[in-house]
């Protein structure tokens, strides 16, 4: 494989894709379901798109994640575009925006209401302080997710770059939890790090086979 097809790899299963009804009912359903904030909602995207249809490889969900990192604001809303945009064009992102967005902005709405009255009851902060545990777990599971296509492919790139692929995993997450060091700063570091280690024009080409003449052939 071609070190540009490494840097691709999209892993989907076949050419099928979603018509936009169900593209807005898979949506819907993370909608109503993502309870816990970003990192169900990610977990949810992951299981919906790339584990239970192929319409998304793992490695393709990874790359629009690192590029969704990049920018500012809610990046779940740059991947949901990302994700709408391959699978249906701009009607497949307003109706990706629509099911993801539409049932728990009115769900939120209905709690904001609703808080004054039970905010200051001793099991509601009883129930707070059980989901944030959960909380952290799940954003655990989706980190390994993750990682683990990553990891497999460095396996099979060799031990070198499985060693620095974990370097950078480990450094980045000592950068900030013991040095506070803004994401911004952690991200473009490695991005750069990236382009040293992993530019495709820095692998020397292939040198093409001689071709042998019909007098070589014949002898």
């Amino acid at each position: 494989m071609t070190p540009q097809g490494r840097l691709i790899m999209h892993t989907t299963q076949d050419n099928t894709t979603p018509t936009l009804g169900t593209l807005l009912r898979v949506w819907t359903g993370i909608g109503l379901q993502s309870f816990g904030g970003g990192a169900s909602t990610l977990l949810l995207i992951r299981r919906e798109f790339v584990e239970k249809r192929p319409w998304v490889g793992a490695n393709e969900l990874g790359h629009f994640w690192a590029l969704c990192l990049f920018t500012p604001g809610i990046n779940l809303l740059a991947l949901t575009v990302l994700i709408g945009r391959k699978l249906g064009g701009l009607w497949g992102i307003v109706v990706s925006l629509a099911g993801l967005l539409l049932p728990s902005a009115t769900v939120t709405c209905l709690l904001a209401a609703g808080f004054e009255v039970v905010q200051h009851r001793p099991v509601v902060h009883a129930l707070l302080r059980g989901v944030i545990p959960a909380t952290a777990g799940i954003m655990g599971v989706v980190g390994v997710d993750f990682a683990q296509p990553l990891i497999q492919r460095a396996r099979k790139e060799g031990w070198q770059s499985l060693s620095v692929s974990s370097a950078i995993m480990v450094s980045s997450a000592l950068a900030l939890i013991l040095f506070k060091l803004p994401v911004i700063t952690v991200l473009g570091s490695v991005a750069l790090l990236g382009v040293v280690l992993w530019t495709p024009w820095r692998t020397p080409p292939a040198r093409p086979v001689p071709r042998q003449s019909h007098e070589e052939r014949s002898s």
